[in-house]
């Protein structure tokens, strides 16, 4: 299903219709699970001496566009945000086209914060908004629900004991954005993919093992994705936690935006402390988690301006 802020321009293809139909889905690049899947920061440091392959020349840090820089003739402004966790009422929110949320923008997933964020986006003026779901969107997880309502010892009290219809149908209260899971929508010629899955990380919702289980999501990301929206970041990029001096980026992740998928932008968020935009030179990548460590929602949304398709 696609929810649309325009007519007829907005096109919706799921995954399954894709195979359905015939259409291309994967090339001839193949990511295999790496070696040092289950150890980020060893698969960090060992592809840092090796290859230096998160030094410069090979990534660099990115200055924020100024909000009141002018946008380019013949580009889309994008506006970025993550992690805004219900806290949305003092964001001040830039210009832009486009708006792009890669997920936890609730606390739970109960459908009232659910409403209340999609009240929140339909007072936004952008002519589009793409929503994905984090690991606290518990309600949008089918399979944890499942699980949660089996357990004896309710972790999340409020969340189980909501009944089966208080949110079996619970992505349809998004009325005024397109939700995309594993799935992916053309707005104004730009091809955007959005994905929940993150490493598990204390049994949040959308949590698989790092390796196998991860790689088979990330290998449902079709070629020719021009933006790519995850709720994690891959291994490298905004992915730091200084608190454990680990990194908690996803190597799979990055093996396939880097070598097979490789899109223009890859935005997500998930980690906090990571707020902050790089490059690989080809991919820009905006870390645009909205709350601090604190969950405080006081990092700025991320504004990126990307020249139009040609066939837009």
């Amino acid at each position: 299903m696609v929810y649309c802020s325009g007519p007829g321009e907005v096109s919706h293809v799921s995954r399954g219709e894709r195979m359905a139909h015939g259409m291309p889905s994967q090339g001839k690049v193949t990511i295999s699970v790496d070696e040092y899947s289950s150890n980020p920061t060893q698969a960090f440091t060992h592809y840092n001496i090796n290859q230096s392959r998160f030094q410069p020349p090979h990534v660099h840090m990115v200055d924020p566009i100024s909000y009141d820089s002018p946008k380019p003739s013949g580009h889309t402004r994008f506006v970025c945000v993550s992690d805004t966790h219900s806290r949305t009422d003092g964001i001040q929110m830039p210009y832009g086209d486009v708006l792009l949320h890669t997920g936890d923008f609730t606390e739970l997933g109960l459908p009232s914060e659910v409403k209340k964020f999609n009240d929140w986006l339909g007072g936004l003026p952008y002519e589009f908004k793409v929503v994905i779901a984090g690991n606290h969107e518990l309600t949008f997880d089918k399979n944890f629900m499942a699980e949660l309502v089996k357990q004896d010892y309710y972790r999340f009290p409020s969340v189980a004991k909501l009944k089966p219809e208080d949110f079996d149908d619970v992505q349809s209260l998004l009325t005024n954005c397109v939700y995309l899971q594993d799935s992916d929508v053309t707005v104004k010629g730009f091809r955007i993919y959005g994905t929940p899955w993150t490493p598990w990380f204390n049994g949040w919702g959308f949590n698989l093992p790092r390796g196998q289980s991860l790689l088979d999501k990330w290998n449902l990301i079709p070629e020719g994705i021009d933006i790519l929206m995850t709720h994690g970041p891959p291994l490298g990029f905004r992915d730091w936690v200084p608190k454990e001096l680990q990194r908690v980026g996803c190597v799979e992740l990055l093996n396939t935006v880097q070598r097979r998928v490789r899109p223009k932008l890859h935005a997500f968020g998930g980690i906090h402390e990571g707020y902050g935009i790089m490059t690989d030179g080809y991919t820009t990548f905006i870390n645009a988690s909205t709350c601090t460590v604190s969950f405080q929602p006081t990092n700025p949304p991320i504004v990126f301006d990307l020249p139009n398709p040609p066939s837009s």
